[in-house]
């Protein structure tokens, strides 16, 4: 090695692969830390994308090219912003209005009202806690929810109480585990339904798990709850009609229906969807730039394991600089090795991370958690970058030493 050749690039690598492995403690420090930092970005980020994904699902799965109506006026909602939680109307939405509304909106194919509220139920001297919704058979149609034996809710007048009702999977398996539920009768409160049919599959729906809930007639609902106001009312435009129409002409129909007052709210489920989507969209974000703190972590540590090791390896910088290293060559030598890490660390985090997506599909299949790409790819830089950035000052501390202190094992 000679003042004009140096060190080549190809042994600066071998020597900080030799450089490495003779300091075994310092380089698992250093690849574990960066490890767990790449590997934490990506499954937080994951972890964001998949609620993401989940509530898109579920926003398909209801369908988009619906109408809801509920009880109370947002002002700040406007035509595409998310419903409020709970209404302060003037009145509530009740069956006449869903009547007077089947008759006025010819553009409106399903108008189903929708009822919610929890009570025990109980068969067989068991009992459970479950949603109950009053409905009527449209909404099977509109939340295209299918039955595994038995039937829907009958198309019956909505002021019909029939004492009938459609009980979710889950519930079945509870009250009558292996027995057959179609036929048996049901007690809610004070008041028993005959079970006609239980739902097929999970058929998760507008935020309710009905497999573990019973759907019943409406007008029964109001009878079990002593309330007549309803929580939802859905429409389901005919085909090729214009929806933003349709919604223009619920809200007039409603104005009239309610003397003037414009005390109901009418939104279309992709508006809602486009809402949680943004906010999906920035707890991904925030939650990634939280676990990105984990980088800056390891980088710290980065700089003072490169400390140490300058401090360590004195007489070897003072070696290396008498046989013609210079400062550049010294410091390369030092940051090859801080990268060389950082880049060993930044693959294993992506492998750790994707092992921690895969086991997530695994136990929350419904769930579709995956790392965007610009998580990997921003990792990965930033642990790079982190591997540059830290070990700069150490690593231009070693440059700047004198062969001849350096020998003699002082520093400068």
């Amino acid at each position: 090695m000679s003042n004009q050749a140096g060190i080549r690039w190809g042994d600066s690598v071998l020597f900080a692969l030799v450089v490495l492995r003779r300091y075994r403690f310092r380089t698992g420090m250093m690849l574990l830390a960066m490890t767990l930092a790449v590997g934490s970005v990506i499954a937080f980020t994951a972890l964001g994308e998949g609620a993401r994904g989940f509530v898109r699902n579920e926003f398909a799965s209801m369908g988009t090219n619906l109408l809801v109506a509920m009880p109370g006026r947002k002002e700040t909602t406007g035509g595409g912003g998310p419903p409020p939680a709970t209404g302060t109307a003037a009145r509530d939405i009740t069956l006449a209005d869903v009547k007077a509304l089947r008759e006025r909106l010819r553009g409106a194919d399903i108008i189903s009202p929708l009822m919610a509220g929890k009570i025990e139920v109980s068969a067989n001297s068991r009992a459970r806690d479950v949603m109950i919704l009053g409905t009527d058979a449209g909404y099977f149609t509109v939340r295209n929810l299918q039955v595994l034996n038995g039937e829907i809710l009958p198309a019956i007048d909505l002021e019909l109480a029939q004492p009938v009702c459609v009980i979710g999977s889950k519930v079945r398996d509870e009250l009558f585990g292996n027995q057959q539920a179609v036929g048996e009768w049901l007690r809610m409160g004070d008041r028993r339904f005959r079970i006609i049919g239980v739902l097929a599959g999970k058929a998760d729906a507008s935020g309710f798990d009905l497999s573990d809930g019973v759907l019943v007639p409406v007008a029964s609902t109001q009878m079990l709850f002593n309330r007549q106001g309803l929580f939802r009312v859905i429409v389901q435009p005919r085909p090729h009609y214009n929806l933003d129409k349709l919604r223009d002409e619920m809200l007039a129909a409603f104005r009239e229906l309610h003397q003037g007052e414009e005390d109901v709210t009418v939104v279309k489920p992709d508006s809602m969807l486009q809402t949680f989507d943004q906010i999906f969209g920035a707890l991904t974000l925030a939650v990634g730039a939280i676990a990105a703190i984990s980088l800056l972590v390891a980088g710290v540590l980065v700089m003072n394991l490169t400390w140490i090791s300058v401090s360590q390896r004195t007489k070897e910088i003072g070696l290396l600089k008498a046989l013609g290293a210079s400062h550049t060559q010294v410091r390369r030598l030092f940051l090859l090795e801080s990268v060389l890490l950082c880049a060993a660390g930044a693959v294993c985090g992506v492998l750790v991370g994707e092992l921690l997506v895969l086991l997530g599909r695994l136990l929350w299949p419904t769930v579709p958690f995956a790392a965007p790409a610009w998580a990997v790819v921003f990792s990965v830089l930033v642990a790079l970058f982190s591997g540059l950035l830290f070990a700069w000052l150490p690593a231009s501390r070693a440059a700047r030493q004198q062969p001849v202190d350096a020998l003699a094992g002082r520093t400068t």
